[in-house]
């Protein structure tokens, strides 16, 4: 049985990764309280990303926004490198307005339903030549390096998104994955502040509560019930960092009362409500 878990920690505004398996290796399903980009260099990967499965590249940018269940599956013995990049929300939100967005590669894959840019001769862009000045600098013991970084790492995004801006057509379509799934996961987002239960994705779908559930589960990893939660939450945090009440918050992210919003997120986040200071 699939498994799902929340991975990975972000106590800055970004981290930086580079990491080689050698041997092939499994892994469970997880999802990130943060935005992840992961690019390819080497290995034969299928990446599933809430019920989309892509058959990746060399030098493929992959895009998991905050939230998104994902896991890749390493498919022969070939080493598995890459860079993995972790962001957090309220940073990108620091550095965006009207005209400059660096959130807007992340929106741009829920808008074409695709997680995955893939950019001819990316290794001789300028993109994948900051991303490589971006990585030397954790080394760099240099004047003024945590500054540098900074700068590096917005140079970064602001190409990131330049280039999602100039090739909208290079998102990479999903090559297998289940069309039922993909809308039931499309339905509990765009109704997530409504009362959404078993028995009114049952009748929506026609389809059985057994099937629904063990389908769902075994597609996602996820339950209907948890996902659905999980997701709330995430809503919930992200009002609350931008101004909103946590009475308005509970309310707003689907809750029907306080005490259950309140019992959730301190179980999922390990910390009050009142104290949701923290980076995601």
């Amino acid at each position: 049985m699939n498994k799902v878990e929340k991975t990975g920690y972000l106590n800055n505004d970004y981290k930086m990764f580079h990491i080689v398996d050698r041997e092939k290796k499994e892994f469970n399903y997880h999802y990130h309280d943060f935005n992840k980009i992961m690019i390819l260099l080497s290995g034969n990967i299928n990446y599933s990303i809430e019920g989309k499965d892509y058959l990746l590249k060399p030098y493929d940018i992959v895009l998991v926004n905050q939230g998104e269940i994902h896991r890749p599956s390493i498919m022969d013995s070939s080493p598995y490198e890459r860079v993995i990049i972790y962001v957090s929300t309220k940073f990108l939100n620091t550095y965006s307005d009207n005209d400059n967005d660096l959130k807007y590669c992340f929106q741009r894959a829920k808008e074409e339903h695709s997680n995955v840019l893939r950019i001819p001769s990316l290794d001789k862009s300028k993109l994948f030549q900051v991303c490589q000045e971006l990585e030397y600098s954790f080394t760099d013991n240099a004047y003024a390096k945590d500054l540098y970084q900074r700068i590096l790492f917005l140079e970064f995004m602001i190409q990131l998104n330049r280039t999602a801006i100039s090739n909208p057509i290079n998102y990479l379509d999903a090559v297998i994955g289940n069309e039922k799934l993909l809308q039931i996961i499309d339905y509990i987002n765009e109704h997530l502040t409504e009362d959404i239960t078993i028995d009114t994705l049952s009748s929506h779908f026609y389809l059985s509560r057994y099937y629904l559930m063990h389908f769902f589960k075994e597609e996602t990893g996820y339950t209907i019930g948890k996902y659905i939660t999980e997701k709330r939450l995430l809503l919930a945090k992200n009002l609350v960092q931008n101004g909103s009440s946590l009475t308005q918050a509970c309310y707003q992210c689907g809750f029907k009362n306080y005490s259950s919003f309140f019992r959730a997120f301190k179980k999922a986040y390990n910390t009050m409500p009142k104290n949701v200071s923290f980076i995601d």
